[in-house]
């Protein structure tokens, strides 16, 4: 009968009853204590008889054992720890060899383990073991467990030669004294990015690859002193000054910036997008010398029709979020849309402003000022009347007041040289 089928009738895994038919095919099987049984004489020896089949299965039971100690540096610990699903496990990697002496696929081994056969082919290359010269003709055309002719593959070698190649106890390139240490640390003094010192080292030193240093590695060595071993006045270098590193997350992953949930500008609705409806507004501040004093600025996305509110005592939550609602306040219900904003802390009390006036507040995206470009090209104007570093605390409402009336008494070209005030009209007086 077939192998499969005489091994589900003995209770014994297919993998062992390979092992019988090899130990009946070669004459003999090796002892625990490491001596050689002859089934045809009973003869037990040290080695196998020179010639014999049992010969070349000693040699390849030899090259298996030396790379398995080669592997041994990996711990237990290691060999056997659970990690990401990605990584293939002792148990897949047994039934890699159970299938692939069966002479399955590759593609047959993927689907049996839910793996692209990319995975496996890998996997045999990395880790099968050569076979003697003697027996990889014999070995070629029959069910042995060979990954190719002249090859096999020890699913727990290969498991303990994986975990010690995922060790990699070194140390930082930039740890020890040497050129490419004082090289650095030469650039550093200069005011050089980690960046440009890594691409400076391949055009000064083309045919020295040990002159070679990636970005990371730099920054691990200025900012984890114990791994890197320059010393921290270096870290004086960086343009950012920092002596800790800021860690960088995903945007799932960042911390919430207010206690309550904000709306994003993907969620404002497409009617405010286009402009087609009025009385949607863009906000922000205009900050003074030293942040001691502001101005939030308020521009209508349809007409750019400007509002400006006063904060000469600071631009607190509490403050901004009173100021806006003064300012929303004035205008008719029919023009209270929306508001986007940045997400700057001075709207920590958005979820007060919106009960208070009705008003949603749509939060930007970090680092996008061109999603509310109306803002941002008003605050570029009303710069000419407060201009940086300036104490806004001189000015009154009144002032104000003047230059928002400068503002939309200009002629626009996106208006087709109509005003804002003209525009903003219209729609006051629409029923």
């Amino acid at each position: 009968m077939p192998r499969a089928q005489a091994a589900a009738a003995v209770g014994v895994l297919l993998r062992t009853a390979a092992d019988w038919d090899h130990e009946v095919a070669e004459g003999g099987r090796w002892r625990r204590d490491g001596r050689w049984v002859d089934y045809k004489s009973g003869v037990i020896s040290a080695s196998a008889p020179a010639g014999s089949p049992g010969a070349a299965r000693y040699a390849r039971a030899a090259a298996a054992a030396a790379a398995a100690q080669a592997a041994q540096t990996a711990s237990l610990a290691a060999v056997e720890a659970r990690l990401h699903p990605r990584f293939l496990t002792i148990s897949e990697r047994e039934t890699i060899a159970d299938l692939r002496r069966e002479g399955k696929s590759l593609r047959a081994i993927g689907r049996v383990l839910g793996r692209h056969a990319s995975t496996i082919k890998r996997e045999l290359e990395a880790h099968a073991i050569p076979l003697p010269d003697a027996e990889s003709s014999s070995s070629a055309g029959t069910e042995a467990s060979t990954t190719r002719p002249g090859q096999e593959y020890h699913p727990y070698a290969a498991q303990r030669a994986w975990a010690a190649s995922r060790a990699r106890p070194k140390d930082s390139k930039l740890a020890a004294p040497g050129p490419l240490r004082a090289y650095v640390a030469q650039k550093l003094t200069l005011r050089w990015s980690p960046e440009q010192i890594s691409h400076a080292l391949v055009q000064d030193f083309p045919d020295e690859y040990d002159m070679r240093v990636s970005v990371e590695t730099i920054y691990q060595a200025l900012y984890v002193q114990a791994r890197g071993g320059l010393r921290r006045e270096v870290a004086a270098a960086l343009r950012s000054g920092r002596t800790r590193r800021v860690p960088h997350r995903r945007p799932d992953q960042r911390t919430p910036r207010f206690i309550d949930p904000m709306l994003m500008i993907s969620e404002r609705p497409a009617e405010v997008q286009d402009r087609a409806v009025p009385g949607h507004w863009e906000g922000d501040l205009i900050v003074g010398t030293a942040s001691g004093s502001a101005i939030v600025t308020l521009v209508e996305r349809s007409t750019r029709y400007v509002m400006l509110g006063h904060l000469p005592g600071g631009h607190t939550a509490e403050e901004v979020r009173d100021v806006l609602v003064t300012l929303i306040t004035t205008l008719p219900q029919h023009l209270r849309g929306s508001l986007t904003w940045d997400q700057g802390s001075e709207m920590a009390a958005h979820r007060q402003f919106t009960i208070a006036t009705g008003v949603p507040v749509y939060f930007c995206d970090p680092h996008s000022p061109w999603q509310r470009g109306s803002n941002e090209n008003t605050n570029g104007l009303l710069r000419q009347y407060f201009p940086k570093g300036t104490d806004l605390k001189v000015h009154t409402a009144a002032d104000l007041e003047y230059v928002a009336q400068e503002l939309n008494g200009r002629p626009r070209k996106t208006l087709g040289w109509a005003n804002p005030a003209e525009r903003l009209r219209d729609l006051l007086t629409l029923t």
